[in-house]
């Protein structure tokens, strides 16, 4: 995911297809609750606002952006949820014209980063194709909770391979945020594209593998699906503990959802936003 240009010109498309799936929904379907508990449709867009405006403070004020990063660390249970509240109040209109143009800013800014630039982020330093590519995944998980809840299912692309790349990449940290080792031994992923392709993460030879849909992957890595609703087969201890904890965002340790099975209509369906 070195070629910035590439990424964000996914992102773009990303941002676009959620756009076209809220752009016409009418006032009373904002209000609809997402699987995420107490978060509506205009929850997600205000979420993705929010998160679009901090990743441009973090890109051309890294500074000012400390000041968020010290508000999340006062209250890194409600930081999250509190970026959202604030714009989810906001009409329809206000709320996509603020997602619209705090996406475009970003865009612009993250093209402008010069190669091999840095700057901070909520967990790790990032570079322009690392940011894009987390927006990209942060735009296609919250996407897929809108499209929960408006009971529309999306057609997966291409796209998902910047989601798959992100969540393997990000197997230290789901250790690391929940003060637990970090296994030694590496993890291969091989996961089947949407277009029957082979996507492959991870050195040749590891003794511990994941395989399996792309789609399933990713939707466990941004905990939107509980591990034993989806196909994917884990060898070895080390891939099998890391997909019950396994966490592509930044940030606290997510719950993740609870099994289709045994969910109850009001528990929380996933984990950190």
């Amino acid at each position: 995911m070195s070629d910035p240009a590439v990424v964000l010109d996914d992102l773009r498309e990303e941002s676009a297809a959620l756009d076209v799936l809220v752009g016409e929904v009418s006032e009373e379907r904002w209000s609809a609750p997402t699987p995420a508990a107490g978060w509506t449709v205009a929850h997600q867009i205000a979420h993705l606002a929010w998160t679009d405006r901090a990743a441009l403070l973090a890109v051309t004020d890294p500074d000012g952006f400390a000041a968020e990063v010290a508000k999340a660390l006062a209250a890194p249970e409600r930081f999250v949820d509190d970026g959202a509240e604030e714009a989810a109040k906001l009409p329809p209109g206000e709320l996509l014209t603020h997602w619209r143009e705090g996406r475009e800013l970003l865009q612009e800014a993250l093209r402008a980063v010069p190669a091999g630039g840095r700057f901070p982020w909520y967990g790790p330093p990032m570079s322009a194709p690392a940011m894009a590519t987390a927006r990209l995944m942060e735009t296609w998980a919250h996407g897929q909770d809108v499209a929960d809840a408006l009971g529309v299912v999306r057609t997966p692309t291409d796209r998902l391979r910047h989601v798959a790349w992100i969540g393997h990449r990000a197997r230290g940290y789901a250790y690391l945020v929940r003060g637990l080792p970090v296994p030694v031994e590496p993890v291969r992923v091989e996961l089947v594209s949407p277009r029957g392709e082979s996507w492959v993460f991870g050195p040749e030879g590891a003794a511990q593998t994941v395989t399996g849909p792309a789609l399933d992957f990713c939707l466990l890595v941004t905990q939107r699906v509980h591990r034993d609703d989806t196909s994917l087969v884990a060898v070895g201890a080390d891939a099998e503990q890391w997909l019950g904890i396994a966490q592509a965002f930044a940030g606290p340790a997510g719950p993740g959802r609870p099994a289709e099975g045994a969910r109850p209509t009001d528990a929380p369906a996933q984990g950190a936003p």
